[in-house]
């Protein structure tokens, strides 16, 4: 009995022809990102301004929505309730919670925690509690935007000795566009940038670069086994062959976030846009961008230019 097909098992579809609409696009895309972050900035949460930050211990389990909906109710700025565990707090699991604010005014800092006290009661036992200046959160951004740039660099280096130099360029360069588009995102949509905004553009700066990658190997083969032909055409041949694998790898991990951005509630929310948003970009650009730019670069060893006109612009 046949496999049921959503995609057609080869394709033939000029991705090169198609280049300057791609890019295009894409340059639609950045010069909105760079000019919403210019211009507005990022919505900085607690983690890079700042505030007051408590660990609670409980003899039993603690209903975190419950909890949420207290603190919450006390009117801070900003609240972030988690589960963290470890030691005690194993006893029983998810006895412990952390809990960030960010008071109105800095002068409110030195009473948050014990109105936080008091609203929760004396049922809890206050393991710690301190006050996160923005100087720290400030240098904790400028970390978490260097371990971006690091991240990209290093897949581009580790890109060009596993193939050539000029694929670990273009490999730099597109999967840079996916993270900054996606930065752009939070910065055009105004949501919340914290640690985990972080943690979603270096997942999705390994998941773009997965796509990337696997229509370069593609390349290197058919370079081996179609010496004569040229560039154009080889990129167009092996991203075709690659279609259906990228186009079910992107719709498969999509739909596992679909329930995380619906139902993960406020804490998961603005993580699963941005990696669903990356996912799209990323998808986009390792099938449209990344090869084509290979085009614009000097030769790599080995490859035959003639017929890359001709195949560019048909």
């Amino acid at each position: 009995m046949p496999l049921l097909r959503f995609l057609p098992e080869a394709t033939n579809i000029n991705f090169v022809g198609a280049r300057y609409v791609a890019f295009a696009i894409d340059g639609l895309l950045l010069l909105a990102s760079i000019a919403s972050i210019l211009i507005h900035g990022f919505n900085l949460g607690i983690d890079f301004t700042g505030g007051v930050l408590m660990e609670v211990k409980s003899a039993q389990v603690i209903d975190i929505a419950r909890m949420r909906s207290d603190v919450g109710g006390l009117g801070f700025k900003e609240t972030q309730i988690q589960y963290f565990g470890g030691g005690e707090c194993d006893k029983p699991v998810n006895s412990c919670v952390l809990i960030r604010v960010q008071p109105d005014t800095d002068a409110a800092e030195q009473a948050t925690a014990q109105k936080i006290r008091t609203k929760l009661g004396e049922s809890y036992t206050y393991r710690r509690a301190e006050i996160v200046g923005p100087k720290v959160s400030g240098e904790l951004f400028h970390a978490g935007v260097l371990a971006t740039l690091l991240a990209v660099l290093a897949i581009g280096a580790w890109v060009a000795v596993r193939f050539e130099w000029q694929y670990g360029i273009s490999a730099a360069l597109a999967t840079g566009h996916d993270v900054l588009v996606t930065a752009g995102l939070y910065s055009i949509m105004h949501l919340d940038f914290t640690l985990t905004s972080i943690a979603a553009l270096l997942t999705l700066a390994g998941y773009s670069i997965n796509d990337t990658v696997v229509v370069f190997d593609r390349i290197r083969e058919n370079r081996r086994k179609y010496k004569r032909t040229g560039l154009a055409e080889l990129i167009n041949l092996s991203t075709n062959q690659m279609m259906t694998r990228t186009i079910l790898t992107s719709v498969a991990t999509g739909v596992s976030l679909i329930p995380l951005l619906i139902f993960g509630g406020p804490s998961l929310f603005d993580f699963s846009a941005a990696i669903l948003f990356g996912i799209v970009v990323g998808t986009f650009s390792s099938i449209y961008v990344a090869a084509a730019l290979l085009l614009y670069l000097p030769a790599p060893a080995g490859r035959v230019d003639d017929g890359d006109t001709a195949a560019a612009t048909a």
